[in-house]
């Protein structure tokens, strides 16, 4: 069986209805061979200097490395692709946005064991989201070929429809190959897993994942990016890391906004009628 491919210029409607059917959508060549190369420049003084997992989940030939916004330009303009965010505005609540939760490097050494067969959603906990409810979309840029050999991300297309209890082996799954400068866009409730290494050569991906405004972000981008790099970047790539309140919620202090404290120049949050309503209920009732 192989899976569902796109050209690099497909366009977001062709992207957003695969994720919709299948689950993913696999782009090819969607970044030139010239940004990856950039890309690769930019982390690789801190790829190499990244231990390996401390466990099976983590890998123990693998190494994470994070911190992506602060320390590539290249990773922000591939964070920010109009069709990655795209299909993220389509698939991810309307009602509440979604914001950057996860930018790392994965980078599977000769010999890294296949991964469990998982759905990323999971992060958030055992909660029973509705089959439904989309809380996550997740991307793999191939930043190497990735063969079936160098541990393709394996995935079962069509899973995002189903139970989150069910089980499935490695011989339940497809290899994601794609060419260096590809992209696979994923929901969370797709069930997959990193391959099995079995080349000489290391596998590698920038895993950036975006999620419902309300969740928590797995990585901690306020933290990752330090306020001085922050305070050079667009704001609509700061609203994506999370720098914006919603309907007061995500606010600094004294009800100010996000973007606007970072900035230097305090606004207060503007709240809906409704939510303004409901807090002036709650002091009536509690005066």
């Amino acid at each position: 069986m192989s899976l569902v491919h796109l050209p690099g210029n497909a366009t977001a409607a062709e992207a957003i209805a695969s994720v919709k059917s299948n689950g993913y959508v696999i782009i090819d060549s969607l970044a030139s061979k010239t940004v990856m190369d950039q890309l690769q420049a930019e982390l690789s003084p801190y790829i190499e200097n990244t231990s390996f997992g401390s466990s099976e989940e983590t890998g123990r030939r693998t190494r994470r490395t994070g911190s992506l916004v602060a320390r590539s330009e290249t990773a922000r303009s591939l964070i920010a692709h109009p069709i990655v965010l795209a299909v993220c505005d389509a698939c991810l609540p309307a009602n509440t946005g979604y914001h950057l939760s996860l930018t790392e490097v994965i980078s599977l050494w000769p010999g890294a064991e296949a991964q469990f067969i998982h759905r990323d959603e999971l992060g958030y906990g055992a909660f029973p989201f509705p089959v439904d409810y989309e809380v996550q979309i997740s991307t793999l840029w191939a930043m190497s070929d990735y063969t079936e050999e160098m541990g393709a991300t394996r995935v079962v297309p069509g899973s995002h429809r189903l139970p989150s209890d069910v089980k499935f082996t490695q011989a339940d799954t497809v290899p994601a190959v794609m060419e260096r400068g590809s992209v696979m866009i994923y929901s969370g409730k797709l069930y997959h897993g990193g391959g099995e290494n079995r080349s000489d050569r290391v596998r590698q991906a920038m895993n950036v994942d975006y999620g419902a405004a309300w969740t928590r972000q797995e990585e901690n981008q306020y933290l990752s990016c330090p306020p001085e790099v922050a305070r050079t970047l667009p704001d609509d790539f700061l609203k994506l890391m999370g720098y914006r309140a919603f309907e007061g919620w995500g606010r600094v202090g004294d009800w100010i906004d996000p973007l606007s404290h970072l900035r230097g120049y305090p606004q207060p949050v503007a709240v809906t009628d409704v939510l303004a309503e409901v807090y002036q209920k709650a002091l009536e009732e509690n005066a």
